[in-house]
């Protein structure tokens, strides 16, 4: 069963919603005021890998993930582009799931977004008033952290120790430093809603408190998301919860930075890549396989290179799966089979490759067990042991589908022209008939012609060579 490292408890731990064969889970959506980053790409493809883990292994997932379509980010951006903030924002969501389906990530079962919510968040904050855990000020309402005993659970720290670190605010008229606005009043010719506290909109860490609760309900599972929401935005949502009374989420996920020469990528800092740019320039599929070949929880680096290696590696896959593309056929992961070769005091490769995942998320050490058994197949099938080259390569198979890493066995990668595709059929055919001297003058003329020529039991293929 899968255990993952709890924010809030520094180990890691079960998730005892899997005992009942569901989990519900929230993913910290976008704010969505401009094109996406490679590090919101990571956001997507380590969760995606998560959820579809766990539906391989039998699980049913309820994802939510939000959007925030109001913020002050988004304001001042339309402000810039002469654009609405809701024209501004239904743009840019749009590029958002553009970009989340060429990475192959699957959508949520819930989208909410943060301005269909506002009524019940005017609620929310009632509530808190009431029950003395926020208060009024002139420019809008605030949240009293004091009201809560444990503030700072995530980031492992006392209120004492954060007010401690606290830097001065000019703001003096707040009770403490840490605390944060619930509702804040708009200024003329801004986005507004009607509130007991005057027209404004509702604060960013109040928004997934009320979506989440509404969706999965008390008590749900797992809160995810990346690792510069941990502090204070999530704790900030989790200590509105605990000052309502509402049991919120039991286990906290949250993944490490994208990097750029040792540096955490985002785009206050400029240093960010375009997750649209890369999709351009690149197979999807690569960048999937590196994240994969990182823990969640360490740093990934994302340059030329590292994608170039990661590249590599899925054109090893995707030449294997053209040898087997019976195997690769299917689009959906297959619940885990019988455990596939191996003396029967060993682990199965399916076995060893569940053992990964199961502890913490382990996708490196996943994909060295895929590595391994790419590996021994190829071995196998050169030399011709069928049998256990067939059972590697529907263990592959089923490896692969349960990452979303689904390999190219097509042969017509890399967008494939129609002359070459001709020589690849006439290659099948000089094969076939076997007039050997002609197979291989068409496999050099394609070698010529930059194109890796692999001939597998059932047909050619061919990929672009990367030099």
């Amino acid at each position: 069963m899968l255990r993952l490292h709890d924010t809030a408890l520094g180990r890691i731990s079960s998730l005892p919603g899997l005992e009942s064969g569901r989990l519900s889970m929230y993913v910290c959506g976008p704010t969505v005021y401009d094109d996406p980053h490679v590090g919101h790409g990571r956001l997507l493809l380590v969760y995606d890998v998560l959820r579809r883990y766990l539906e391989w292994t039998g699980v049913q997932v309820s994802h939510v993930s939000n959007v925030t379509d109001i913020d002050d980010n988004i304001i001042n951006r339309a402000k810039d582009t002469g654009q609405s903030p809701s024209e501004l924002a239904v743009r840019y969501e749009e590029r958002w799931w553009e970009a989340a389906d060429a990475l192959g990530a699957l959508r949520p079962h819930h989208a909410p977004r943060a301005t269909e919510y506002v009524a019940r968040m005017v609620d929310l904050v009632a509530e808190l008033i009431g029950r003395g855990a926020a208060y009024e000020l002139g420019d809008g309402v605030y949240f009293a952290v004091s009201s809560v005993p444990d503030y700072g659970l995530l980031a492992q720290q006392s209120l004492e120790s954060l007010r401690a670190g606290a830097r001065i605010e000019a703001d003096r008229s707040k009770r403490s430093p840490e605390d944060f606005a619930l509702w804040k009043l708009s200024a003329p010719g801004e986005p507004a809603w009607p509130s007991p506290w005057g027209p404004g909109r509702p604060g960013w860490h109040t928004e997934c408190v009320v979506m989440s609760l509404d969706l999965l309900g008390e008590g749900f599972d797992l809160h995810t998301g990346g690792l510069d929401l941990k502090f204070p935005h999530h704790e900030n949502e989790r200590a509105q919860a605990v000052a309502l009374g509402r049991d919120f989420a039991h286990h906290w996920m949250h993944h490490a930075f994208v990097e750029v020469a040792g540096e955490k990528m985002s785009k206050s800092v400029g240093n960010f890549i375009s997750l649209t740019d890369l999709l351009s320039r690149e197979d999807s599929r690569a960048y999937r396989m590196l994240v994969l070949q990182a823990h969640y929880r360490s740093p990934v680096e994302v340059t030329p290179d590292t994608i170039a290696r990661a590249s590599s590696t899925l054109e090893r896959l995707d030449v294997f799966a053209g040898r087997f593309p019976a195997a690769f056929a299917g689009s959906r992961p297959a619940p885990p089979s019988a455990p596939a070769l191996g003396p029967r005091d060993e682990p199965s490769v399916l076995d060893r490759f569940r053992g990964a995942m199961d502890d913490d998320l382990d996708t490196p050490r996943a994909m060295a067990i895929v590595s391994d058994a790419l590996r021994q197949a190829n071995a196998a099938a050169d030399a011709g042991r069928a049998d256990e080259a067939q059972s590697l390569a529907a263990a592959l198979a089923e490896m692969t589908a349960a990452l979303g890493l689904f390999p190219d066995s097509s042969g017509s990668g890399d967008g494939v022209p129609p002359d070459v595709a001709e020589l690849v059929a006439a290659l099948d055919a000089a094969r076939s008939g076997r007039d050997f001297p002609a197979a291989d003058a068409i496999r050099a003329e394609l070698t010529a012609q930059g194109w890796l020529v692999e001939t597998g039991p059932e047909a050619s293929r061919v990929r672009r060579r990367r030099d």
